[in-house]
């Protein structure tokens, strides 16, 4: 439920898997049987050059954009070093060229952010139909911090295109949702969430883990670690606005993003800065 400022949860019969059952994680876990199931490496990005994120692969986030968070993106907060992708999130201020005197819009009467951070995408560069998608990450759980690996489809409006978030935290919870687009034309989700401390809590958050998702004709599996958290029919995930569109048998591309605040991401005063969402790898393999 990571990016937009309305949310409309289904009742928790028809959307939540209880992820009562999930087991705490090993400190060293291995990723998945990649190769499995007629799988081949399309695509990799592993982050192996110092500086910013290649050109090829991502463009920018830039401004405010979602949720009324409260960081401004800008290209600066992404960079490359080590063989890891660091978005850098900083308390600093940022005038708003758009700020307009007594405006309503959120994006437009903030006179300037109090944040800086980075998100970054794959829009109009990559985008696939299917396949596996592998992260291995190291994600920050402290207050107000609000990290995502997500994807959007590639035609139409949110949330009509379809959204799936392979991983996103805020407030002590680690989720993996899946929304598309209800009778009344607003975003209805199957979602699902872990609190963060029954995972280890900060000692879990030290550590690098690996987030997928399988994604074919038939369904969509979202997993950490190999323990699967959200597992949804796409037959229960066409479009309820007349088009009998299904937004998830369209291509979608990716966006990696550190937010701050905002609708869902909690109080960040009392943390300090710099944040980080740390990145090792992502790839996507496809039959």
């Amino acid at each position: 439920m990571k990016k937009y400022l309305i949310k409309l949860l289904l009742p928790a019969c028809a959307l939540c898997i209880s992820l009562s059952g999930v087991a705490q994680q090993s400190k060293n876990p291995k990723p998945p049987a990649l190769h499995s199931g007629g799988y081949k490496l399309v695509w990799a990005e592993e982050f192996n050059n110092n500086g910013a994120p290649d050109p090829a692969n991502w463009t920018y986030e830039l401004g405010f954009e979602r949720n009324e968070e409260y960081q401004w993106y800008q290209k600066e907060n992404a960079r490359c070093e080590n063989g890891k992708l660091i978005l850098e999130a900083k308390r600093e201020k940022k005038a708003n060229p758009d700020f307009k005197e007594g405006n309503s819009d959120w994006r437009k009467h903030r006179r300037e952010a109090d944040y800086t951070s980075a998100s970054i995408k794959t829009q109009g560069l990559h985008s696939w139909l299917y396949g596996r998608f592998v992260m291995r990450g190291k994600i920050d759980i402290r207050d107000g911090i609000w990290p995502a690996w997500w994807t959007l489809g590639t035609k139409g409006f949110w949330p009509a295109t379809g959204e799936i978030d392979m991983m996103e935290y805020y407030r002590k919870k680690l989720l993996a949702n899946i929304a598309f687009m209800d009778a009344n034309r607003k975003d209805a989700w199957f979602s699902t969430e872990k609190n963060i401390d029954s995972l280890g809590g900060q000692a879990w958050a030290d550590r690098f883990h690996i987030w997928r998702m399988d994604w074919d004709e038939n369904s969509i599996a979202l997993y950490v670690d190999n323990q699967l958290l959200n597992k949804v029919s796409l037959d229960r995930l066409v479009n309820q606005d007349g088009t009998n569109i299904n937004p998830f048998k369209q291509p979608h591309y990716m966006l990696l993003d550190l937010a701050i605040g905002g609708k869902q991401g909690g109080d960040p005063s009392q943390t300090t800065f710099p944040a980080r969402f740390e990145v090792d790898y992502i790839r996507v393999y496809q039959k």
